[in-house]
């Protein structure tokens, strides 16, 4: 698929503009974060399983090719047939490959990521194929014609209203006047539709939450089911699955599941959570009779080794986003990529290229939030400034930021020179607010006060003149109020 990152300064401006999605993304706070907050508190232990899943991944990534290899050799053992795609298209003509061997017409896909990255949907359409996503959310946005706008909730950006009228638009086999006014009625008509759909499908796509080198098996991870009926109904399974998604054993598995859905969902489990290895055996009840297995790198493998590295521990749970005050103001499809917050801007720049995506690092406040609550504790803020740094020295961006930048580091080099552009930008400030104690407007600050008011100093003096008398009330360092 085309990236629009390139784009995020109009996208933001577009978001920013839009009412609409304001009102639904409030729903993260009481959806997510505070379910999140609930869950970790009722597992004492949640930050030594960080530890943990911090150190299985780690060592896996150093060890990649063994535990790839170790993989492929089980699951074939077990019947299942590996493939290896080293970008997203040669994945999608294996994909499509298998498809045509099968004489598929009709394809149900379960939710994942990488197909979104690899943009499997369009390249199975533009060969005649129909692929139907079975992920409610999913399947909202494929008849919508969007990208998802969250990792785990793909269809946040939008409200009951706007679903009703893509159902409307799409099933018109079904009664016009038919109601669609509550979340209830789109669920049930939603499922009706899907299930015609299962029935008649001859290959199933999921995507894979682990492959655990151990015994060869995937695993998905879901709340709706329609995982295990795009794996079990069709004849044929195939699970596509980034290269990072490997892990050592089945006890590494339950380690990490039982941070993902505490992080991404405040449960302890999802509802479904479903281990595949190899194909319907002659005495299973039922299964596929074929079992294909993508191994896509697509661009994971050059960032082994560099600074953005710790990125391929993520498990996708969306905490970060779920956290991130960039994405609760402008949405997920502002960044212009599958992933967005802040796990994208830390990602996308070595996936899709950092003049594609150099926007997406300096949309952060750098408030840390998403490395405290991310699962796996991938630092997300400094890789980030690892790409912001690396495109100012790529002259990636607009020449104005650049030349500031430049001005701002030769000032902050001469102390004497930022004590007294500190107390003339003070003085001016509170100038300017009139003793309101608040600026709608000021100079050179005209993105942020078009959005937000800009506080205005208070008295006191600068940051260092307080600094200076509170350590000589305290008696300098090591004095009664050093610590406090």
């Amino acid at each position: 698929m085309q990236p629009t990152s390139h784009a995020f300064v109009e996208n933001a401006r577009d978001a920013l503009a839009n009412p609409k999605l304001h009102r639904a993304l409030l729903n993260m706070k009481a959806g997510f974060q505070g379910k999140r907050a609930k869950a970790v508190a009722g597992l004492p232990e949640f930050e030594q399983l960080r530890e943990r899943a911090k150190a299985v991944k780690d060592h896996t990534l150093a060890h990649l090719d063994t535990y790839l290899e170790r993989f492929e050799a089980k699951a074939t053992a077990s019947g299942a047939q590996v493939h290896w795609a080293r970008t997203g298209e040669e994945a999608c003509d294996i994909i499509h490959g298998i498809c045509q061997r099968r004489g598929a017409q009709t394809v149900t896909k379960g939710k994942s990521m990488v197909a979104e990255e690899i943009g499997l949907n369009a390249y199975l359409e533009a060969r005649g194929l129909n692929p139907v996503e079975t992920d409610l959310g999913e399947y909202i946005i494929q008849l919508r014609h969007e990208l998802p706008s969250h990792i785990i909730a793909p269809a946040i950006h939008l409200n009951k209203e706007e679903v009703a009228d893509a159902f409307y638009d799409a099933h018109k086999d079904l009664p016009p006047d038919r109601p669609l006014s509550e979340p209830r009625e789109l669920l049930e008509e939603a499922r009706g539709v899907l299930r015609r759909i299962f029935l008649a499908s001859e290959v199933g796509i999921t995507g894979a939450n682990f492959m655990i080198a151990e015994t060869g098996t995937t695993v998905i991870v879901t709340n709706e089911g329609n995982g295990d009926l795009t794996q079990v109904l069709p004849k044929v399974h195939v699970a596509v699955a980034s290269i990072d998604k490997v892990i050592p054993t089945l006890e590494d598995a339950t380690l990490i599941l039982r941070l993902l859905a505490r992080s991404a969902t405040g449960q302890e489990q999802s509802t479904y959570t479903t281990f595949s290895t190899g194909p319907r055996r002659h005495d299973d009840p039922d299964g596929p009779e074929e079992f294909h297995i993508v191994i896509v790198d697509n661009g994971r493998s050059a960032l082994l080794g560099t600074e953005a590295q710790e990125t391929l521990r993520c498990i996708r749970c969306g905490a970060c986003i779920n956290h991130c005050p960039i994405y609760a103001a402008v949405g997920g499809h502002s960044y212009g990529w599958v992933v967005p917050g802040p796990i994208g801007a830390a990602l996308d720049p070595g996936l899709i290229g950092l003049a594609e995506a150099h926007h997406l690092p300096n949309a952060s406040s750098f408030c840390g939030r998403c490395e405290s609550v991310c699962p796996m504790k991938i630092p997300l803020p400094s890789i980030m400034r690892h790409w912001r740094n690396a495109g100012f020295e790529a002259g990636l961006g607009a020449p104005s930021f650049r030349y500031g930048i430049r001005g701002w580091a030769w000032a902050a080099r001469r102390p004497w020179l930022y004590r007294v552009g500190a107390r003339l930008g003070r003085w001016s400030l509170r100038l300017l607010a009139r003793g309101k104690g608040r600026l709608t407007a000021a100079p050179l600050a005209n993105g942020w006060t078009k959005w937000r008011d800009l506080p205005a100093p208070q008295a006191g003096g600068t940051f260092h003149d307080q600094w200076r008398a509170r350590q000589r009330g305290a008696g300098g360092p090591g004095g009664a109020g050093a610590g406090a």
